[in-house]
């Protein structure tokens, strides 16, 4: 036995216990072990680690004095205790068990520690029982690290014998490995052993490719698996399967996880160490009070504490959980799951879960209902919404809209009372009057499609389409159910575009004009002209600029504007109204950079910059020193003034003055002559032998590369199927010297994120102004193109929305987030939304409805932070009770009426207000 270490201080402890873990989550990678550690214990060691000892000390005392005080005061936490976390399981066929509690939750009840520390505490304390789990990698791209904490739990029917087992296994195993434990436990031949996704005990799927992870066959938790043996002697599968999926005599026996496997609960929620109470291994600070008391729900309310369960957080699961409470304290919804609603559920809609999303749903909301103010763990409920939809599975944050997107049709398709769908063929609507299609296409809509879903959130636009072109109208009335209003303040967009000359007159010059914020780009075009005065023999020619070169010309002038970016780049070039018969020379500039490699790299040439664009005419010869002198012209703007009397560049500029004179009088042939076509008209290519030889490089229609700074004059032949004739100057030290280059750099983006102006942040957004901005006339992305009947063809038209029918529940989210190639966006505007009497009766375009359309806001959802993180939470206001309460995972305390609105609300739940309540509400306005 080894002789033990000299006792350590607790600064000594901390600074060793900080060490290693920084040591530890550094290299933290898959199949690395984690241990749960109680978090109680762990708050005391905190404690003590974290107690000065001068508090200890008398005034005076000697040294020796000084830590015979710290021996005794300073006392370290017993021995680790993690029985909390367990429970016993015992079963006629088997020796007990222990398993992890189903509603722990990591900072509250437990944190993960690597193993180094884990070792580290035990050797200081001792203590246990350990309780290990493996590092697995999850998330989409399965890069992310998390700590699989509660591995699958899986239900084996064996079959034809009817007994039962249950055991424990890491997503991250393999179908083959699930077999070989199947055979294991019920002792049976491999070779006469099929597995089969045993899904709401139905057989979905043969699970016979072995190597195959249970993950990738989206296997969840609890879900039951199906283990069939052959009958030999008929040499096939016999046994029948239970559509109720009872068995009698059955057996359980739990199976701990192999070592090779690990196992899930919030996954490395520590995030290699860190936990969300802020109990991070690296954190080694005080204890904070809110450390010991999170969870607790906090709430006294009159009478019955019904609805005022909490949900406790799985790891990322607050967008669920958010979600999930607004839509049970929905009290259509909580009327309808509390009853039995059994009878419609539609298990044979090939568009349904098979009913099984309602049955999770329905079985939660009855828990949340229930006396008793225990915090529910939605895990059964998660496992079944994994399973239909994979994109939620795991333990990521996800857009709680998104959520409740999908819950909302499914629940509609699992509960549609339409068992079989007609097929209705709709009508023209040949002149008739709007109500009348309107009624028509509500009854088609219901023919197919009814639920309490339906009932209560569907509502019905309006909406018409018109051609751009031959100006062909198309109106129909399409349900919804929800709205997404946009966050504007005003129907303008400002946007930046850099204007390049291609005649030598000025240097380029940025412009921020304004423009409609569905415009197109003929509304971009007409407010540049303006702006940078543009004449009347010149027209713009817009492009869009990616890495140094000319990604597209946006020559069509009905290109919705909505489809340029904010951080797209943008250069407009003014060039001459030519008719025909020209091409556009794009002049891209390089410089000489090293490769990559250190100082030894080679050099090469690398595009910079923004590229210039020229028309030129293509009638007959373009010559070499055509090009040169074209690209003379170009340059022009940024020859250096110093530079103005060199020898070699003496005749460009008196040519340019002479050019920039014949301008002035307007006399565009001369022009064309000039700086289109450098050696039509009197002595262009003598000129250009005059001028210093550029390095340009011309791309030839075999895409060779011709070098024009040696040799003479000479033809080039170009592609006459492309519209651009390529050319290449490549920028020495020496060259660069005599030009100003800077404006060639640095292009800005058509509009860049900034601080919200002052203006902006004193003056709430109402959401009367979101709704206007959401219903007005826009046209079509390019993407969304429509096919005009009349014309034959896709056309970008313009549509407009109306709202038609209202429906009970309105759901209004809010969009907070956007989306560009090269970054995420979240707007943290305030919006200034009704609480009572959200007034919507001039929205609704059915004048034949006189009844006054009010409602009142009864919940929402509220994000947090940051985009692809942050935390969600929901206000919630009990109608039993007309008290608001926020609802932040298993949290629940009461607030004020005032303190509902907030620029971190995402979702709103608005219910119509009753008729006599309406009247009441007219009375008093």
């Amino acid at each position: 036995m080894t002789e033990a270490s000299p006792k350590l201080t607790p600064e000594e402890e901390k600074l060793t216990i900080r060490d290693i873990t920084v040591s530890a989550e550094a290299q933290t990678k898959e199949g690395d072990t984690f241990y749960l550690l109680n978090q109680r214990w762990w708050q005391e060691w905190l404690e003590y680690v974290n107690q000065s000892p001068a508090t200890n000390t008398n005034n005076g005392s000697s040294f020796e004095h000084h830590d015979s005080v710290d021996s005794s005061s300073l006392k370290g936490p017993s021995s680790i205790d993690n029985s909390d976390l367990l429970y016993e399981v015992t079963s006629d066929k088997s020796t007990p068990r222990t398993e992890l509690h189903e509603t722990l939750v990591e900072g509250t009840d437990f944190i993960l520690l690597p193993q180094e520390v884990w070792n580290q505490f035990c050797a200081w304390y001792g203590g246990g029982p350990p309780v290990a789990r493996k590092v697995i990698n999850s998330g989409v791209s399965k890069t992310e690290l998390s700590v699989e904490v509660y591995p699958l739990r899986l239900q084996l029917h064996l079959m034809p014998k009817g007994d039962r087992a249950t055991t424990r296994i890491s997503k991250k195993e393999t179908i083959g490995e699930l077999h070989k434990r199947a055979c294991e436990i019920f002792d049976l031949n491999p070779d006469q052993v099929y597995i089969w996704d045993y899904f709401s005990h139905r057989k979905h799927a043969l699970m016979n490719d072995m190597e195959k992870t249970l993950d990738d066959a989206n296997i969840q938790m609890d879900q039951d698996i199906l283990v069939e043996v052959i009958d030999n002697n008929i040499g096939s599968i016999t046994s029948s399967l239970r559509e109720n999926g009872t068995a009698d005599n059955g057996t359980l026996a739990f199976v701990e996880p192999s070592q090779s496997g690990f196992s899930i609960a919030g996954g490395l929620s520590a995030s290699k160490g860190s936990s969300r109470n802020g109990g991070s291994l690296q954190n080694l600070g005080s204890v904070r009070e809110t450390d010991k008391t999170y969870g607790s729900i906090g709430v006294s309310t009159r009478g019955s504490s019904c609805g005022l369960t909490g949900l406790l957080n799985l790891g990322n699961t607050c967008f669920m959980n958010s979600a999930i409470q607004c839509l049970v304290h929905t009290p259509e919804f909580a009327r309808y799951f509390r009853e039995d609603y059994y009878q419609e559920i539609n298990r044979q809609n090939p568009l349904g879960m098979v009913g099984e999303l309602a049955l999770a749903f329905g079985e939660l909301l009855r828990k949340l209902w229930a006396p008793g103010r225990t915090p529910v763990a939605p895990r059964p409920f998660k496992a079944k919404l994994a399973r239909f939809a994979p994109q939620f599975s795991g333990y990521n944050q996800h857009d709680s809209q998104e959520l409740l997107a999908f819950l909302l049709d499914g629940l509609h398709e699992d509960l549609n009372r339409v068992k079989h769908k007609p097929y209705i063929k709709s009508k023209d609507a040949d002149g008739r009057p709007d109500e009348e299609i309107a009624d028509e296409y509500w009854a088609n809509h219901i023919a197919r499609n009814d639920s309490i879903i339906v009932d209560v959130c569907q509502g019905q636009y309006k909406s018409t389409l018109v051609c751009p072109v031959c100006n062909k109208i198309s109106v129909t009335f399409d349900p919804f159910m929800y709205l997404s209003l946009p966050l504007q303040f005003t129907s303008n967009r400002s946007m930046t575009v850099t204007v390049f000359t291609c005649d030598g007159s000025a240097p380029p010059a940025a412009y921020t004009v304004a423009v409609p914020k569905q415009g197109r780009c003929r509304d971009l075009i007409q407010a540049l002209a303006i702006a940078c005065s543009l004449k009347h023999n010149e027209k713009l020619l817009l492009a869009e600029i990616r890495g140094h070169n000319i990604y597209q010309y946006l020559e069509d002038p009905l290109i919705s504007l909505a489809s340029i970016r904010d951080d797209d780049h943008l250069a407009a070039y003014k060039i001459p109204k030519l008719v025909k018969n020209t091409k556009f020379l794009q002049l891209i500039h390089r410089r000489e950079e090293r490769e990559t490699g250190g100082a030894q790299g080679a050099m090469s040439w690398k595009p910079y910059g923004t590229p210039l664009v020229s028309s030129i005419l293509c009638e007959d010869v373009i010559t070499s020193d055509d090009i040169q002198s074209i690209v003379h012209t170009l340059l022009l703007p940024m020859l250096r003034a110093e530079n103005v009397g060199h020898p070699s560049l003496t005749s460009s500029r008196t040519s340019a003055a002479a050019s920039e004179s014949s301008r002035a009088a307007g006399l565009t042939e001369e022009c064309t002559e000039t700086y289109v076509s450098g050696r039509h008209g009197n002595g262009g290519s003598s000129r250009a032998r005059n001028l210093q030889k550029l390095p340009l490089v011309f791309v030839d229609e075999n895409n060779v590369c011709i070098d024009l700074s040696v040799g003479e004059d000479k033809a080039l032949k170009y592609s006459s199927s492309s519209p651009s004739i390529l050319v290449f100057i490549d920028w020495s030290k020496k060259l660069l010297k005599n030009y100003d280059t800077h404006y060639l750099e640095n292009l800005p983006e058509v509009s860049r994120y900034g601080p919200t102006a002052k203006k902006a942040r004193t003056e709430p957004l109402s959401l009367y102004t979101c709704l206007e901005s959401f219903l007005r006339e826009e046209p079509l992305v390019p993407e969304d193109m429509w096919y005009c009947p009349r014309c034959k063809e896709r056309r970008q038209a313009s549509k407009k929305l109306d709202l038609w029918r209202l429906p009970e529940v309105l759901v209004i989210h809010l969009k907070r987030f956007s989306y560009s190639r090269s970054m995420k966006h979240k707007l943290e505007t305030f919006v200034n939304f009704p609480i009572h009497d959200f007034d919507l009766t001039n929205y609704v375009a059915n004048k034949n409805n006189s009844q006054r359309q009010l409602y009142e806001l009864y919940a929402l959802t509220n994000h947090y932070g940051g985009m692809g993180s942050g935390h969600y939470t929901a206000h919630i206001k009990l109608l039993d009770e007309n008290r608001w309460y926020n609802f932040d995972d298993s949290h629940i305390s009461p607030i004020n009426e005032e303190d509902v609105k907030s620029a971190a609300a995402y979702v709103l739940f608005y219910r119509r207000v009753k008729a006599d309540k309406a009247i009441l509400s007219i009375g008093a306005s």
